[in-house]
């Protein structure tokens, strides 16, 4: 009887032992914060495992790292795009929804400039404020967000185009949320005003697109000049910190003159010109903002004439960052011009700005803030003094030509220009932003 029963429960300690070696292979058990023991189940653990490795690489390890990429990815694939459609060789819009020309001046603008300029601020901001800035996760999902946005905005949806615009939004919430949260918790005063400025570009951005959307595509395009016109505002203030702070530690022999009263009067005059120009759509006004945007952009001038830009000749990541912001100068006083004389059209005086001084500053700081934040020296390869100049190039032929009836020659040149200058910058920075800090 004994030697049966021992035979029984043999078969049954075996089963509890496998159960138990089950168990184990399951659950592993760690200390919860009350100090209790918890069961992890190994299954989540181990599906975890790979979006945690994925999440700790170091593209994403700050905002500007994936952003700088996919935005300028998307300039030299929407400007292909844009310069195809207009010789009729490519249709990938669709006959509701957003308009050709509001998707390209969306894409250039939004997709690309403002994507860059946020990066920018929430990598900048962690140096101002000490404060980890968006990583890991996070920006993992805002990218993806970001992503979704191109994709719903070809397609031939309205319901998806409006999908589109709330993600926008979300994408903008998210990020201005994380900067003033940043900034005011280190009472960083002087980086308040990016909190209102980048709202009114949210704001401005998801006004042009509804109203693309329903039908009117005048008010989106005087919509989009205004944000063109608060990016100019942006660079000011940016360009007015470290434009004259980098000459000074980056060019021999400069002589940088501070500029306070011109500092002081450029927002304001600025804004000025700004309110003009986006009032006169909706009243009538007796006067035109040709006055405050020519007199803007004479100061821009002036403070760059005090900040030395010829020491910054042999310099390329200093002297494209002056040129561009002559861009921003002479575009403004141009855009002012104007009002006064039919010889010079407002869509290609803005095109100085859009090329030469959103593409041009932008292609000039995160050709640095790519090697500065990854810990590499500030010198960049040798084909990026081409890529500067390309840019410049562009801006100025997309000016000229069509004063003597030669604007599509001036498309192809500036699309080509931009195209192969960015290009360059992907071809050598994409690596260098995949890569671990020095």
């Amino acid at each position: 009887m004994s030697q049966t029963l021992h035979n029984i429960s043999e078969p049954r300690a075996n089963q509890d032992n496998k159960q138990r070696e089950s168990n184990t292979q399951k659950f592993s058990f760690r200390l919860s914060s009350t100090g209790e023991i918890e069961q992890v189940s190994k299954t989540r653990m181990a599906m975890a495992a790979p979006l945690s490795k994925l999440t700790k690489l170091p593209i994403w390890d700050l905002a500007f790292r994936p952003w700088f990429i996919s935005a300028t990815a998307l300039s030299v694939v929407s400007l292909s795009m844009w310069i195809l459609f207009l010789h009729g060789k490519v249709s990938p819009f669709s006959a509701e929804g957003i308009s050709p020309l509001i998707w390209h001046i969306h894409e250039m603008l939004f997709g690309f400039g403002a994507t860059i300029a946020v990066g920018f601020l929430l990598t900048a901001a962690q140096t101002w404020t000490k404060i980890r800035s968006l990583n890991g996760l996070a920006l993992l999902l805002l990218t993806g967000i970001w992503l979704a946005v191109r994709v719903l905005l070809l397609s031939n949806s309205v319901g998806l185009q409006l999908l589109a615009i709330a993600l926008q939004a979300l994408w903008w919430l998210v990020s201005i949320g994380y900067l003033a949260y940043m900034v005011i918790r280190a009472k960083s005063r002087r980086n308040y005003p990016f909190i209102p400025l980048l709202s009114a570009m949210m704001l401005l951005n998801l006004a042009l697109l509804l109203a693309d959307i329903f039908g009117d595509t005048e008010l989106a395009l005087h919509l989009s000049r205004s944000a063109i016109l608060m990016f100019g505002l942006l660079v000011g203030i940016v360009g007015g910190r470290v434009i004259p702070f980098f000459t000074e530690r980056g060019a021999d022999g400069a002589q940088v003159k501070a500029t306070p009263l011109v500092d002081k009067l450029l927002p304001i005059v600025t804004l000025l010109g700004v309110s003009v120009f986006f009032s006169g759509h909706f009243i009538a006004l007796p006067f035109t903002p040709a006055a405050p945007l020519i007199t803007a952009g004479v100061l821009h001038l002036l403070r760059l004439y005090r900040w030395d830009p010829i020491s910054t000749r042999k310099v390329p990541l200093l002297w494209s960052l002056h040129a561009s912001y002559l861009a921003l100068g002479l575009g403004l006083l141009l855009l002012g011009a104007s009002y006064l004389t039919d010889a010079i059209r407002f869509a290609d005086a803005l095109h100085l700005i859009t090329i030469g001084t959103i593409g041009g500053m932008i292609l000039a700081m995160i050709a640095r803030v790519s090697l500065g934040h990854t810990g590499r020296a500030l010198k960049p390869h040798g084909s990026l003094n081409i890529a500067f100049a390309l840019i410049l190039f562009g801006a100025l032929a997309r000016f000229i030509l069509p004063l003597f009836q030669q604007a599509s020659l001036a498309w192809d040149i500036a699309a080509a220009s931009w195209i192969i200058a960015f290009s360059l910058f992907l071809w050598h920075y994409t690596p260098i932003l995949f890569s671990a800090r020095h």
